[in-house]
């Protein structure tokens, strides 16, 4: 209990999510608009922790999510298989011409002094269609879920997704299960789903069912309207700022106990300082900074959530989780995709001190 929460000890599952699954088509470092070939990988925020957790972390995860049953329906289905994550399908046909879809994220990568680009095509998304009582909850929980997770994107899809997250999260409540969000504040899926206003009244019916919440200063400010505090940071690695909000946070959400950001300092496309902050049951924690040679930082924040889940599902100090999730997410800036290719071993390494020196 010394990060505040009461994990459960045992259960079918260690970890499910709630949220979209989407198909990141990625051209490289060359723009969409020279492009001639692309690599398909398999994402969404809230599947990519699940993922995580269960390629490198060696745990038992599923994810609750809509499935449009055609090809790329069929590509998507076989990497959750292979990422060894459980699935909870709600199915849709698709009619072969309109949908529903599979989501497309498009994102190059960018080069140096060139910023990736990101823009998405989510015109008649499957999981946008999900709505309350789609799922049974009482009979997935039922077989025990020790943590449930689920993130803004979801929340930003369409008027029924935030109710059957809250449906969810009610449920995962009952069952003794703690509860997580990132808010992933996406204003371009906000402006579609009703704007800032509406996005706010909708993050903070959600809040109140939070145990631990993932956000930056920014997430904090435009997601839950909580006002940023008269003080200039230094540099995008001074904690100050964050810190300087958590009063205001958990004054407006008492039930929240962790609350844990990235901090990234971005000198080109490939080149960033990387640190994260965590203030867990009242006391502040900071990471090291260290130098990041960026080849792919899609899916990094998620990479940092997934092993800080880790740390404090298995019991560690909340400086060590803290440090597993910093290890994690900078190992994952050096794959290609949004899902780990790192091994348990590696993350333990790195978060203790570990370098870059080969293994031999």
């Amino acid at each position: 209990m010394a990060n505040g929460l009461s994990i459960r000890t045992g259960g079918a599952l260690d970890f499910l999510s709630l949220g979209a699954l989407v198909h990141r088509l990625d051209p490289g470092i060359i723009p969409f608009r020279k492009a001639g070939a692309c690599r398909i990988h398999v994402s969404g925020g809230e599947f990519n922790v699940a993922a995580n957790l269960s390629d490198c972390f060696r745990m038992h995860t599923g994810i609750a999510t809509a499935m449009a049953d055609y090809p790329i329906g069929e590509l998507i289905a076989e990497r959750v298989r292979a990422m060894g994550v459980q699935p909870f399908y709600k199915h849709f046909a698709h009619d072969g011409v309109a949908g529903p879809n599979m989501a497309t994220v498009y994102s190059d990568r960018g080069h140096g002094v060139r910023a990736p680009i990101v823009f998405y095509n989510r015109a008649n998304e499957a999981a946008a269609r999900l709505q309350p009582g789609d799922f049974d909850w009482p009979e997935i929980f039922g077989a025990g879920v020790r943590w449930f997770h689920s993130g803004g994107i979801f929340a930003a899809l369409s008027r029924t997704t935030p109710e059957l997250l809250i449906e969810a999260m009610a449920a995962a409540r009952a069952a003794g299960a703690v509860i997580s969000f990132d808010l992933n504040f996406r204003e371009k899926l906000w402006r579609v789903s009703g704007g800032l206003g509406q996005a706010q009244a909708v993050l903070r019916r959600i809040m109140e069912h939070v145990d631990v919440l993932v956000g930056n200063e920014e997430d904090l400010q435009k997601g839950l309207g909580i006002a940023g505090p008269e003080v200039a940071a230094a540099s995008k690695l001074d904690a100050s700022v964050f810190f300087a909000m958590i009063d205001r946070v958990v004054k407006q959400h008492p039930r929240v106990q962790v609350v844990a950001t990235t901090l990234r300092e971005v000198h080109s496309t490939n080149r960033h300082s990387w640190s994260a902050v965590a203030w867990i049951a009242g006391q502040t924690y900071v990471a090291p900074t260290c130098e990041l040679d960026v080849f792919d930082r899609v899916g990094g924040g998620d990479g940092f959530s997934a092993g800080l889940f880790y740390g404090l599902l298995t019991g560690r100090k909340p400086d060590e989780a803290l440090r597993l999730g910093w290890a994690h997410g900078a190992l994952l800036t050096t794959f290609p995709g949004d899902t780990t290719m790192a091994t348990l071993e590696q993350v333990e390494s790195f978060a203790t001190g570990g370098s870059a020196r080969i293994q031999r």
